[in-house]
């Protein structure tokens, strides 16, 4: 079972003509109120749907554990009878023969008993890798296998490249929030990842809510690489004791990094000239920041850029992560991180510090802190001196696009208009020159 299986073990008549009138008089009232309540029941209420795991592999996901360049990781379930998986990998071919060359490799495989519900999540990180080539996989056991997917390898060097980022997905998943991971998709098919700020699902611990989230994604997953960082609905107990639910761990191949108990939520990727960093803003926030301190003084990147759920500069009354804030944004400050992409509010906001001078604020010389919400639940924004742009009650994605000095931030809504842009110009010092770019 291996690192994987140890990680999930730690983790009357009269009366009637009266009552007639009366509705009567009520019914527009009873329509209006019950079609309300029918709207603000969609996003609680679930699908009937369940998703019983079978022989045939699904839930396919690509991650990393390694340097993007030479590895890529993937996981996928499988009902329990299949106890042993594997997968093959070779370069991609024009032509169909290319599974000929491909090469076999051993799956690490955990058993997991979860809401109701026996699978087996099979995992391989494919090592050895060239950089910037296309290759062909499939997953699966014996005579059983998936389709043949194909992802390319990051470059060796800072190159220019696009990724996506998703804020909460978490409610109505397939219904509506799949809608967001399409479109963002559709726009930049050519985007080398993509991060996801937290709360994927509202429930961490159902399995037909995890199965929602992977067929609204569907082979997106499969062909292109996911960064994830927790939410506290990824989390399950009572709040003394609220831990990360089991199927984390179990269904992404994610570094495994230092610090025990974040295996796998605190972490950091190394891509084309950006180094990605996910945090776990929902515990050990002090371990956690003597961790960031280190990573960010080693960082050879020219860009960084910081993820997690709960957000530094809130979008919501009644909000505000003081302690999470005070721990972390002294070292954002110190050592320059460029871009913070955060969730949790259901709302859009970007800006930077507002305890700072209006002249550095509008120059960019400081982290840009944004939050963003892709999944259907909304709540009304409330206005800040920190916010630059704001969006309400919208579903949301963002493109960013890195070149060497340039980075390139566009927010659009699912349905293709554009709420926000701006570059960040990275200047000799350092420092950044930021400029508005909305049409």
């Amino acid at each position: 079972m291996g690192k994987r299986a140890n990680l999930l073990r730690k983790q009357g008549t009269r009366m009637f003509g009266c009552s007639v009138a009366i509705l009567a008089l009520l019914l527009p009232c009873l329509i209006t109120s019950c079609t309300t309540d029918r709207a603000q029941a969609d996003w609680r209420e679930q699908s009937p749907r369940s998703y019983p795991p079978s022989v045939y592999p699904d839930r396919i996901i690509l991650t990393w554990a390694g340097d993007p360049a030479t590895s890529q990781a993937v996981t996928w379930r499988t009902d329990s009878t299949v106890e042993q998986g594997c997968a093959m990998i070779a370069p991609a071919d024009p032509s169909p023969d290319f599974g000929d060359r491909a090469i076999r490799v051993q799956a690490e495989t955990t058993r997991l008993e979860m809401d109701g519900v026996t699978a087996c999540y099979h995992s391989v990180n494919f090592t050895r890798l060239r950089p910037n080539m296309l290759y062909a996989y499939r997953v699966g056991s014996q005579d059983t296998w998936s389709e043949w997917f194909q992802f390319r390898t990051a470059s060796d060097r800072a190159e220019p490249f696009s990724f996506i980022y998703l804020g909460d997905a978490q409610n109505a998943i397939l219904s509506m929030w799949s809608r967001a991971i399409r479109a963002a998709y559709s726009d930049v098919p050519d985007a080398r990842f993509m991060v996801h700020a937290g709360d994927l699902v509202t429930a961490g611990y159902r399995d037909q809510l995890w199965g929602e989230w992977f067929e609204a994604g569907g082979w997106i997953f499969a062909m292109l690489p996911s960064i994830l960082t927790p939410g506290n609905h990824e989390r399950h107990g009572g709040e003394e004791d609220a831990s990360l639910t089991p199927y984390w761990n179990a269904q992404f191949t994610l570094p495994v990094g230092r610090l025990s108990g974040l295996e796998e939520q605190t972490y950091f990727i190394d891509y084309q000239g950006v180094r990605v960093i996910s945090l776990n803003s929902n515990e050990k926030m002090e371990e956690q920041a003597v961790w960031l301190e280190g990573v960010l003084i080693r960082n050879p990147n020219r860009w960084t850029v910081v993820t997690f759920h709960h957000p530094v500069f809130s979008t919501f009354g009644g909000r505000d992560n003081r302690r999470l804030r005070d721990l972390w944004q002294p070292l954002f400050d110190r050592y320059g991180v460029d871009l913070a992409l955060q969730g949790h509010d259901h709302a859009y906001g970007r800006g930077c510090d507002a305890s700072t001078d209006s002249a550095r604020r509008r120059s960019g010389r400081g982290t840009v802190y944004v939050v963003s919400i892709s999944g259907p639940k909304m709540y009304d924004l409330t206005r800040a001196p920190w916010m630059v742009r704001t969006a309400e009650n919208t579903q949301l994605y963002q493109v960013i696009t890195v070149t060497q000095d340039t980075l390139h931030y566009r927010a659009m809504t699912v349905t293709g208009k554009m709420v926000d842009a701006f570059d960040l110009v990275k200047q000799q010092d350092g420092t950044n020159l930021l400029m508005e770019t909305m049409p």
